[in-house]
């Protein structure tokens, strides 16, 4: 069963000779702490990026009265990650050379759509107590959870909770596709922008679905280091990770601002 997760499907690790690979004291195999170890520069990365862009928003702010000069940035992020991250998928050995660029390219995006957002609810000074901060202590949050539920098994990972989140996050990106194509036309979906309950309960819905398909992100990375996967996957999986958080952060983004919008 493939993660829901594009990164992690399990084409990735078909037609590999896991039993060629030399394994003299782990150092040509995947390892669970190889991951986690390049997940940590891939962060670091996505927060050096971002302080730029995040800086360069409020300055455009603050000297033009809009965020025109920084869009370029933002924009660029935007469709240069989904390229670089396009490339990645569907050439795996390729992530440790552009695993970085990915990264770097989705924190010129983060910092400037955090600026924004900012700006948006009177924050754009300082982070402190600030949506942009309790998104990013939620990510953290929500992502140490999930991981301590499932290094404990306490939620275990079948291959019918697979198939739930699998369907559910497939039926959820038809929605937005959909919803996209529809704006082309003047109509909009309330249920993704909307500060209404409904609006509220969406969102909800979203994260708590970004926060389980973690989960099935830690069993992919767990069964690919079990089965001696290349080396070069630790960063394919450290990708793969950032993927699901960026987009749990931008979730958790949009949910705060729709349940401060709707007090």
């Amino acid at each position: 069963m493939n993660s829901s997760n594009p990164a992690l499907r399990e084409s990735v690790f078909k037609g590999t000779n896991f039993g060629s690979v030399t394994t003299a004291e782990g150092s040509s195999v995947m390892t669970i702490q190889g991951v986690m170890a390049k997940t940590s520069i891939l962060l670091i990365a996505v927060t050096i990026a971002a302080t730029f862009t995040w800086q360069k928003t409020l300055a455009a702010l603050e000297t033009t009265g809009s965020f025109g000069a920084a869009m370029p940035w933002m924009i660029g992020g935007l469709i240069g990650g989904l390229i670089v991250g396009l490339v990645i998928s569907f050439k795996p050995h390729l992530a440790p050379s552009f695993a970085v660029p990915y990264a770097l390219l989705q924190g010129l995006f983060l910092g400037a759509l955090s600026a924004v957002y900012a700006a948006r609810f009177g924050e754009s000074t300082a982070l402190g107590g600030g949506i942009v901060l309790q998104a990013v202590v939620l990510t953290f949050a929500t992502a140490f959870s999930m991981l301590g539920l499932y290094a404990f098994r306490i939620i275990k990972v079948t291959e019918k909770l697979r198939s739930i989140i699998f369907a559910a996050t497939g039926g959820l990106m038809l929605f937005y596709v959909i919803s996209m194509m529809a704006s082309l036309f003047g109509v909009h979906v309330p249920l993704i922008h909307s500060g209404g309950m409904m609006g509220i309960g969406f969102s909800l819905f979203v994260v708590a679905l970004a926060a389980f398909n973690l989960l099935l992100d830690f069993d992919f990375i767990e069964r690919g280091a079990r089965a001696g996967a290349p080396k070069y996957m630790e960063w394919y999986g450290a990708f793969a990770l950032m993927v699901t958080l960026v987009w749990l952060y931008i979730e958790l983004l949009r949910l705060l601002s729709k349940m401060r919008s709707n007090n």
